[in-house]
């Protein structure tokens, strides 16, 4: 791997993959990106995690939903980002499911929480249930991604210490 592309990963995995996040447009940009990485390489996401941010509006949840017919052919169009509808088409669709949650339960953060714990199994079934383009894989890395699901570090990473400092939701029974 060359310096850039471990530089890349190191920095996501140090300081991002696995840590708790509370605030909802993050938790969004994340399902956002876990839902563009199918089929792709992580290191593609992480090369064009600044294109989401300027196209998607620094995944601002309100603007999102709002975004018309214009808004999705914009995105089609951005070489920033993955040009495939069908992925444009569940972050639209998602922004407007988080919005509704938000009414809901106060937060996407405060919905999560208050659907844990679940296995794997049971987190697929309620996300498929609520989102759009969310598999298996999809939701099990958005949920270790979070905190919510262990595997993202073993305990011989540096950074699992790190992590367990933070309290992750995985961590918590009810």
């Amino acid at each position: 791997m060359s310096g850039e592309r471990l530089a890349l990963h190191k920095t996501y995995h140090d300081t991002l993959y696995g840590f708790p996040i509370a605030d909802d447009n993050e938790l969004f940009c994340r399902l956002v990106m876990e839902i563009n990485q199918a089929g792709l390489s992580w290191e593609t996401i992480l090369k064009k995690e600044t294109g989401f941010r300027k196209a998607y509006h620094q995944f601002q949840i309100k603007k999102v939903a709002a975004y018309q017919e214009a808004d999705r052919e914009r995105l089609l169009a951005d070489p920033g980002i993955i040009r495939n509808r069908l992925k444009v088409d569940a972050a639209i669709a998602n922004a407007k499911a988080i919005l509704q949650l938000q009414k809901e339960h106060g937060s996407f953060q405060q919905w999560l929480a208050s659907h844990h714990p679940k296995t794997k199994e049971e987190w697929v079934k309620l996300f498929k249930k609520t989102f759009r383009f969310t598999g298996g894989e999809i939701v099990n890395e958005f949920l270790m991604s979070i905190g919510y699901l262990p595997g993202a570090h073993d305990e011989n990473c540096t950074v699992y210490k790190k992590i367990i400092r933070q309290k992750p939701m995985w961590l918590k029974k009810q």
